[in-house]
């Protein structure tokens, strides 16, 4: 059921993508018209350049891919039932964002009258999968006994990854400066919100995996981006910087849809239920490239 998700919601950012920039080459050519026609007449600059001016307010819906960077980064694993407390030293990560699942992200932008701040919700599936052949440093107990001082990810765990993915869902202000052209304009954003990957974690040692979507704690994201505004539609280019604390739990169950595994970590946690195999947790710190397109509406 994940990887089906993955591949529907993989499949309808692409074509978004695909019919906005569709969309967008009719539109330009329209525009380019229109532009020569009243350049003719003397008034093509001053309706360019009205482009970012609006009385009303706007609202965008858009999608993007893009490449992330994920620093290494310690993972501490505490059992207290197995009298395991160890960390594994700045785990490599790899993004991996052109293979299934692909790295993609889609938002909605509600932008006030004038144009110049505006609020966003950001959806964003990256991924974090460590790197199986790597040698790290290990210190802690692990079953009541000392760690090694270094082994392979490959010699402890058989999957230690965030693959379906590291999903981040945030709320950003905008903030949108002078046009830099009639059609570009520059803008930056900050916000917050929620870490929702689906963990995927099995030990050699015990019998069962963890592999279900889980909240795993709060994130923060700023970006900074480039507007190429055409009619009724936009293109853009952008920088994110994203910062996740994950504390995840152990759980060794399968699960299925994230409403479903969200569902049962809230009931385990309301109910005190400890996690069987203890948590997970490390913070995932990123450099995102993106681009994307999406459509505009003006509101009254």
């Amino acid at each position: 059921m994940t990887v089906a998700f993955d591949r529907a919601s993989a499949l309808l950012a692409l074509a978004a993508l695909a019919m906005v920039a569709a969309i967008t080459t009719v539109e330009q050519q329209a525009v380019d018209r229109e532009q020569a026609a009243a350049t003719t007449g003397g008034t093509g600059a001053g309706g360019a350049a009205r482009s970012f001016d609006t009385t009303s307010a706007e609202t965008f819906v858009g999608a993007y891919v893009g490449v992330p960077y994920t620093y290494p980064s310690d993972v501490r694993f505490t059992d207290p039932v197995r009298k395991s407390d160890y960390t594994l030293k700045d785990v490599g990560w790899d993004g991996k964002p052109f293979r299934h699942p692909l790295y993609y992200g889609a938002r909605v932008a509600r932008w006030a009258p004038g144009n110049r701040s505006g609020v966003m919700v950001d959806f964003l599936h990256s991924k974090a999968i460590s790197r199986p052949g790597e040698m790290l440093r290990i210190e802690g107990t692990i079953d009541g006994q000392p760690a090694p001082k270094e082994a392979k990810v490959e010699s402890l765990f058989r999957t230690l990854e965030f693959s379906h993915g590291h999903n981040m869902v945030m709320v950003t202000g905008l903030f949108r400066f002078a046009a830099l052209a009639p059609r570009i304009a520059p803008y930056v954003g900050i916000g917050g919100g929620v870490s929702l990957p689906h963990t995927e974690i099995k030990r050699h040692v015990e019998p069962n995996r963890t592999y279900e979507y889980q909240y795993a704690g709060p994130v923060g994201q700023g970006l900074v981006g480039l507007e190429f505004r055409l009619r009724g539609s936009s293109l853009f280019i952008e920088y994110k910087f994203t910062l996740a604390d994950y504390r995840v739990p152990v759980t060794f169950r399968d699960g299925d849809l994230l409403v479903t595994d969200l569902w049962r970590q809230m009931r385990d946690w309301w109910t005190g239920v400890v996690p069987p195999g203890g948590h997970a947790a490390t913070r995932l710190t990123s450099h995102n490239f993106v681009v994307g397109a999406g459509a505009r509406f003006n509101s009254p």
